[in-house]
């Protein structure tokens, strides 16, 4: 039997059942007195039963009430709770993030806001995927990810960018090299010395060949790395030197490595959050975006 009993109704059954006394009961809902024993009259007809056994001077439940009461007090409660439950969410107080991220980016970025956002967030639980920014993109762009922490993608593509920071690129040697002390070091010195490339799909990649092009240098590369660990390890072995974005040094470091800042031209690879066209993120994705936004403004202006 499906008994169509509203919340506010079962509020006024519980509230009686509680307080013994329908003026108390009427004043504590902020109702009238006539209004709320219509209510408990409702109810009863709704359950086939009397639920009140009632004079002018007493109000004591009958066992039906008894047995109604409990069951009233639990929906409430779960109601209240699941409401509660929701309530934290749109605040952006609670739920799950995936976030999708360069290799660099992630390890860069992401550590010390998770920690900084779990302070006041702790209710919120994060994934993370990891990989070149065309998986960063695909991420997103099929919901596996919330947003992604990568370049900025193609105006062909449905995703839409907010900028965060430019990560500058810097010649990586060995500690020995006579380039290791210098204060600056041009692009040109990759057309005089082997040159390590990334892989055609990475996202360093389009910004190295975009500086020879602008020097009009002809570099052939010596070796393709894999990742930037395997770039840090082949300088190391003394096989060459590379240019990699600042964030990126963090996945090399070692103590026989050298950076040096790359100048003539001045290379930079834009890194942002990305986000579906036409998908509108959670109040908690909401949330942490902002925060990365900030930390960026403020990483900026130090």
């Amino acid at each position: 039997m499906r008994v169509n009993i509203t919340l506010q109704q079962l509020e006024a059954f519980v509230e009686v059942a509680k307080t013994s006394n329908f003026r108390a009961a009427a004043q504590a809902l902020h109702v009238s007195q006539p209004a709320l024993s219509r209510t408990i009259r409702i109810v009863e007809d709704l359950t086939g039963a009397r639920l009140f056994d009632r004079d002018t001077r007493h109000v004591e439940l009958t066992p039906a009430g008894r047995e109604l009461l409990p069951i009233a007090l639990r929906i409430l409660e779960n109601f209240n709770s699941s409401f509660s439950e929701l309530s934290q969410f749109l605040e952006g107080r609670s739920g799950h993030l995936t976030i999708a991220a360069l290799p660099s980016t992630g390890v860069a970025l992401l550590p010390k806001a998770i920690r900084a956002f779990r302070q006041c967030h702790p209710q919120v639980e994060f994934s993370l995927i990891e990989g070149p920014a065309e998986l960063v993109r695909a991420a997103v762009d099929e919901g596996r990810a919330d947003f992604g922490i990568s370049v900025r993608p193609g105006l062909q593509e449905p995703m839409l960018y907010r900028h965060l920071i430019d990560d500058p690129f810097m010649l990586l040697c060995r500690r020995d090299d006579p380039l290791a002390h210098r204060a600056s070091v041009a692009w040109s010195v990759f057309a005089t010395r082997p040159f390590i490339a990334s892989g055609s799909t990475s996202s360093i990649r389009p910004i190295t060949d975009a500086a020879f092009l602008q020097r009009g240098l002809q570099v052939v590369p010596a070796l393709e790395y894999p990742s930037v660990a395997a770039a840090g390890a082949l300088v190391e072995a003394g096989l060459g030197l590379t240019a990699l974005p600042r964030l990126a040094l963090q996945l090399t470091k070692n103590d026989a490595l050298a950076t040096v800042p790359l100048q003539r031209p001045t290379m930079a690879r834009p890194i942002g959050l990305i986000t579906r066209a036409g998908r509108s993120p959670s109040p908690v994705g909401r949330a942490f975006m902002d925060l990365l936004h900030t930390a960026a403004n403020q990483r900026a202006e130090t």
